[in-house]
């Protein structure tokens, strides 16, 4: 199958090399840009363990601090991946979406035990940080990144006229950047595949050939929606 990747660049050529392990034929037309901010070194000296949700805030955190043996809780197995590519040695793996983020904290972590520290991009909800604190933990945010959209049109009018078969979307938000460049493309015979029901539902009201969600809200659990190639 050829398949749609639309995430930002760094993380579409991991999506691309494991599509191409499953025999699929990637095609990377992103429609995020990940932007690090710039800034002092982030202080964790009271700070018992970070907060991770995205892998871009894992390396916008590694670019402002040396300390790497400071305990990580990754939402997911990316993030929890990139964490330890980056040199992060006490990785914990949520292995699903904020909301399970924030019950494993609550096993890892304890409300004395110092202050939680959420690394996140300036488009992240403040869900994460809220269930923690109904709990009595003490969390602080650092909006270490921004998300930018891509000008991706004719990339996207290029790739369609020479076949897609599936399209990936891992956020709600490129859903909606893909739909609002989407007035030009023929998807009756393209397959959506989106991370998540509330990503499913920013496609609306484009209608493709058929329409998939993932099981569980990662990577993984999203490529098992494709028939394999």
């Amino acid at each position: 199958m050829r398949v749609l990747v639309t995430r930002p660049r760094e993380d579409a050529a991991r999506i691309a090399a494991a599509l191409e392990r499953r025999g699929h034929a990637p095609v990377i037309v992103p429609l995020l840009e990940a932007r690090l901010r710039d800034g002092p070194e982030i202080a964790l000296a009271n700070v018992q363990a970070i907060l991770a949700t995205s892998a871009n805030g894992v390396r916008a955190l590694a670019r402002r601090s040396a300390k790497r043996d400071m305990p990580l809780f990754a939402v997911g197995p990316q993030t929890a991946e990139a964490a330890r590519e980056t040199g992060f040695t006490h990785v914990r793996n949520a292995d699903g979406d904020a909301k399970a983020l924030a019950r494993a904290a609550q096993q890892w972590a304890s409300p004395e035990g110092g202050m939680l520290l959420h690394v996140k991009g300036s488009d992240a909800p403040g869900t994460l940080a809220e269930a923690l604190a109904a709990n009595g933990f003490s969390v602080q945010s650092a909006v270490l990144y921004d998300i930018v959209s891509v000008q991706a049109e004719a990339a996207l009018r290029i790739a369609f006229a020479e076949g897609i078969d599936a399209s990936l979307f891992f956020s709600p938000r490129s859903a909606t950047i893909f739909r609002g460049n989407a007035a030009a493309l023929e998807l009756s015979t393209t397959l959506a595949v989106c991370i998540s029901d509330a990503t499913a539902a920013a496609l609306a009201p484009l209608r493709f050939g058929g329409l998939r969600v993932a099981e569980k809200p990662n990577q993984d659990a999203l490529l098992a929606c494709l028939a394999p190639g």
